[in-house]
């Protein structure tokens, strides 16, 4: 550890003085429960620029029709089983794992359930950003409107609220605290709101562009260790994470825009596991970085591509309590099971709009009874597997 010219404590590789620029990535047997298509609205779409143009805005144009299936839950049956929309969720068939680069022998994915719709409405989702899950097993998604719900694990919507402005950008992050609330890495206001459960707005950390201690870029996202300390991490100018105290007072930081070890290309998630290590998906580096509290390098893992074990924009990332890791990645549609030292031992998902295909995931959380809920980011929804 080391201090530079203002007397700040950094650790790894110091930072060089950056053009201002950005790092956001341009990414050119039981029941099984899937969801009918009671209704079908045909609308538009848009594609949006990660992480928003100069001004932290997000670019939105027309695109092409898209369809908005899936509302409630019902058991397969025999019959149904045969209709290709349902084929394309068994990923036990050879044909259907190699479209998602896994071989048959890796995946052991199985699709639970589909919910959510395109819409503004109170539980509508409108590609939706971040998701977390709570100690009741409470979702909580905010989407590009800058509306944070919460859901049931089967898709009821229980409430919601709105940040306080978002005219420059969306919120891009989200953590639970050991006290059950809810951290949001408000990224385009360089702060940390915290909300009680029921989303009254209780404090508010930073708000101030900059690198100085307790200043910031783009936010991605929050954590929290077992004692009391805050993890931030941030893309942009600065690519780094700083360390506050339970007394929100800045500590240190580490991290640096690059492709070295310990430095990050748009650090998008975190997640702590039960030894107080940090797990971080370096989105654009395509890989992995582990870290114990001061900042150390502890493990790093990845490389780019679309085979079993390869990764393409790692945007999410959760741990169970068996020591795998499961990573959502943006560019390949899927979400992989890993081992801690980076083996994976599984994939689901490949490209597309029907149930068990995935379009561009930002997230994933587990719940108490080990289930994976993924938000399909691309298709405004959240499927729930087994993996």
């Amino acid at each position: 550890m080391t201090r530079d010219r203002t007397g700040r404590h950094t650790v790894g590789p110091q930072r060089s003085q950056l053009a201002r620029r950005r790092s956001a990535c341009f990414v050119p047997t039981e029941s099984l429960l899937i969801v009918t298509p009671p209704t079908i609205t045909v609308g538009t779409e848009h594609t949006e620029t990660l992480g928003g143009n100069s001004a932290g805005n997000s670019t939105a144009q027309p695109n092409r029709p898209g369809v908005t299936l899936w509302r409630r839950q019902f058991p397969v049956d025999s019959e149904l089983i045969q209709r290709r929309s349902l084929l394309k969720v068994l990923l036990g068939t050879p044909a259907l794992l190699a479209l998602g680069g896994c071989e048959e022998t890796a995946s052991t994915g199985r699709l639970k359930a589909v919910w959510g719709r395109a819409g503004t409405f109170p539980g509508g989702l409108n590609k939706p950003r971040a998701m977390t899950i709570d100690h009741d097993d409470l979702i909580y998604i905010v989407d590009i409107t800058a509306r944070i719900q919460v859901f049931t694990t089967a898709g009821k919507f229980v409430r919601g609220w709105q940040t306080p402005v978002h005219t420059n950008g969306r919120p891009t992050g989200m953590s639970i605290d050991h006290r059950g609330n809810l951290l949001v890495a408000d990224t385009h206001y360089f702060r940390v709101l915290t909300y009680s459960p029921t989303g009254e707005l209780l404090d508010t950390l930073g708000g101030t562009c900059g690198n100085g201690p307790g200043e910031f870029g783009f936010l991605t996202d929050i954590v929290e260790d077992s004692q009391g300390n805050w993890y931030v991490s941030e893309y942009g100018e600065y690519d780094r994470i700083q360390k506050f105290s339970p007394s929100r007072k800045f500590l240190l930081e580490w991290g640096g825009h690059g492709s070295e070890p310990a430095q990050f290309a748009r650090p998008q998630s975190m997640a702590i596991d039960n030894r107080d290590q940090i797990w971080v998906a370096d989105a654009c580096n395509h890989r992995i970085q582990v870290f114990d509290t001061s900042g150390r390098l502890l493990k790093l893992w990845g490389t780019h591509g679309d085979m079993p074990g390869e990764l393409a924009y790692p945007y999410g990332l959760t741990l169970d309590d068996s020591d795998h890791v499961f990573v959502s990645e943006f560019g390949n549609h899927r979400v992989q099971k890993f081992t801690l030292e980076g083996r994976s031992l599984g994939c689901w998902g490949t490209h597309g709009r029907s149930p068990g295909e995935v379009q561009n995931p930002w997230a994933v959380v587990r719940d108490s009874h080990n289930d994976i809920y993924v938000l399909d980011t691309g298709n405004h929804r959240v499927q729930c597997i087994q993996l």
